[in-house]
């Protein structure tokens, strides 16, 4: 067995990942006394190793009042409605005014340390100028829990997109490899079968509008980017979109209404409780902007 498998077996408190991170970090030790080096370095019965798990780093994001919307907030965890614009976790360009932030001065520092020092509490994200639901984990256990229903595609994810032109058939299932672009390292795009993750959406068609179409895409996996680049692939990008749709029919009318982010919303999450076993869903409503843009387009 795979040392960082074998580990995480007896270590259930971490997961695979976080395991391959310490044994990457000279952090677990082998039978001869030296670090590990190799996580997929293959163990035999009654090998010991020794696992130091080192002490949390405080978080290098500041707390911040920000106001938040809040669907749902318990001892573990707790589900935001992000607005459109704000940035998940503090990055180059985006030092501070993030939701970690905000989380931050929100919980008074109980977030789960296994993102670590930059995404405390962080799980998943969605980008900066999407917006709609995500859910942060207060403590490890909720992190981890969470985190394993994130590898096995069994939370329910569910976006609204406004796209150019409507989609056919109305309703389909885009299953393409999403990697880095060849042409522009900065962008992601569909690549063949093994070049970057394997990633599948399943659309469709809520409303047929002016040139363009209201769609709901349900997220097996969740790569960068995927739903406007899936989009973008089948050639029905969506609108607004400053990387993967530029110009288009409806630049004008974009252009008067002010929308420049591209227009897809988290609309619905679902999954069971990490902590409870509780099943637990949520709902967004469409956004001001959102619901001015698709009013425009209706037919």
């Amino acid at each position: 067995m795979r040392l960082d498998r074998a580990l995480a077996s007896v270590l259930p408190d971490l997961s695979r990942e976080r395991v391959k991170a310490l044994i990457l970090a000279g952090q677990v030790t082998g039978p001869d006394g030296r670090p590990a080096a190799d996580p997929a370095y293959k163990v035999k019965a009654d090998m010991a190793f020794a696992v130091e798990i080192p002490e949390a780093t405080p978080a290098e994001a500041q707390p911040q009042a920000i106001d938040l919307v809040i669907a749902h907030e318990d001892a573990h965890l707790i589900v935001v409605d992000k607005p459109a614009g704000m940035v998940v976790h503090p990055a180059a360009g985006n030092p501070d005014g993030t939701l970690v932030n905000a989380l931050l001065h929100h919980c008074a520092g109980q977030l789960s340390g296994i993102g670590g020092v930059a995404r405390p509490g962080i799980v998943h994200r969605i980008d900066k100028d999407t917006s709609g639901l995500l859910v942060v984990a207060k403590t490890d256990q909720a992190h981890e829990g969470l985190a394993r229903q994130f590898k096995d595609h069994s939370i329910d994810r569910r976006y609204l997109a406004i796209v150019q032109g409507r989609p056919t058939p109305p309703s389909g299932k885009v299953d393409q490899w999403i990697g880095r672009s060849d042409a522009d390292r900065k962008k992601m795009a569909v690549q063949r079968e093994g070049r970057g993750k394997h990633a599948i959406t399943h659309y469709r068609t809520l409303e047929r509008l002016d040139r363009a179409a209201l769609i709901e895409c349900r997220l097996e996996t969740g790569r960068t980017h995927q739903v406007r680049v899936h989009m973008a692939h089948l050639g029905h990008p969506l609108l607004g979109d400053p990387v993967y749709a530029r110009g288009g029919i409806h630049k004008a009318l974009l252009a008067e209404l002010g929308f420049h982010r591209q227009a897809l919303h988290a609309a619905r999450l679902g999954f069971i409780h990490p902590v409870t076993s509780q099943p637990l869903s949520f709902e967004s409503p469409i956004t001001d902007d959102m619901q001015q843009l698709f009013s425009h387009l209706c037919v």
